[in-house]
């Protein structure tokens, strides 16, 4: 790979809806929609032997594809990310890499440095203080149930979800991350996501669909919204629209734990202030890219490489993968393969 494509550090993606459902349930460490199988050891596919998951947490997880951590992050990280966040916003600081989003609703308002503005920020792995939330050690003890103890960060987000003004551009479609990804198998994938605030149906919280990250990748595309849908923000087209949905309502600093395969969106924000949430993808560094040629995750490999060599001024150097080897970053045990 020559030096143009490695400095190509690239940005770009995803965002992380759907119709009402099941019942909300505030998030707890488990909840009772676990199935009262008995598991033996050997029957766990998406839990790794170790002793920080309860029988009960691994059976919950194996069952529905997330677990809710109470009040793992601390006010005091919270709020040092809050005014990181804020400062880039204001341009204080303009980390390497990072990408800024503003929602589309927003879009075409006069643009002022400021919070108010911005929707979502992405691949903050060169910002030393966001970084830190991929690096503490509350969060890696509990991804590495997930993906074992060599650990790479993929793909960084602090979501500022905007007020909804009527065109409901503020939710997210249901979707499933792996359709971003090039990695494989998605097993030793997980996203570790944060509540930085009390969020409810009220500001947008995450509806999942359990037990949906046992199926397979399903094709995804822009969801035919009359008030317009943000950049990269697709949906599957075909999922079962009576499936079981659940609302996960969270208090500041609770973290989900959910496989990349599991089906999840956001409602609208429906109040006047702005819901905020850090994420990061971690991933075994033991994974493997692949080709997606051929795929139904062709149309976003096609749409990231066009933004990138848009961003960059490059044209036919990059593929799909470059774009996610170089804003990976190792941060426990050995890098492997990636």
């Amino acid at each position: 790979m020559n030096l143009t494509r490695a400095g190509a550090r690239l940005q770009v993606l995803l965002g992380h809806l759907g119709r009402p459902s099941a019942p909300t349930i505030v998030a707890q460490p488990v909840s009772g929609l676990a199935s009262p199988a008995s598991f033996q050891p050997e029957q766990f596919q998406y839990t790794l032997d170790n002793n920080v998951l309860t029988l009960e947490q691994r059976k919950f997880y194996e069952e529905n594809g997330f677990l809710v951590i109470k009040n793992l992050v601390s006010d005091d990280d919270i709020q040092r990310f809050r005014a990181e966040f804020e400062r880039i916003c204001r341009e204080e600081v303009k980390p390497p890499g990072i990408v800024i989003m503003r929602d589309v609703a927003l879009a075409k308002q006069d643009y002022m440095p400021s919070d108010r503005m911005v929707s979502k920020i992405q691949d903050f792995q060169e910002d030393e203080e966001l970084f830190r939330y991929c690096l503490l050690p509350e969060i890696l003890k509990y991804v590495e149930c997930f993906t074992g103890p060599n650990i790479m960060a993929l793909h960084g987000m602090l979501i500022n979800k905007p007020p909804d003004v009527g065109k409901k551009t503020s939710r997210h479609p249901l979707h499933q991350d792996l359709h971003y990804f090039p990695f494989r198998p998605s097993n030793l994938i997980v996203c570790a996501w944060t509540a930085m605030e009390h969020i409810d149906r009220n500001n947008g919280c995450l509806v999942v669909l359990p037990g949906t990250h046992k199926g397979t990748l399903k094709p995804h595309d822009y969801p035919k919204w009359e008030g317009g849908v943000n950049k990269m923000y697709h949906g599957i087209q075909d999922y079962d629209p009576n499936s079981p949905r659940v609302h996960l309502v969270m208090e500041k600093g609770d973290t989900v734990f959910f496989h990349p395969l599991l089906i999840h969106g956001s409602g609208r924000n429906k109040t006047q202030g702005f819901r905020k949430a850090i994420s990061c993808h971690f991933g075994s560094s033991d994974c493997q890219c692949i080709d997606v040629s051929g795929t139904s995750q062709e149309n976003i490999a096609r749409e990231v490489v066009e933004m990138a060599e848009k961003k960059y001024g490059f044209q036919g150097v990059m593929d799909f993968k470059d774009t996610w080897i170089f804003r990976s970053r190792l941060v426990k045990g050995e890098r492997i393969n990636i």
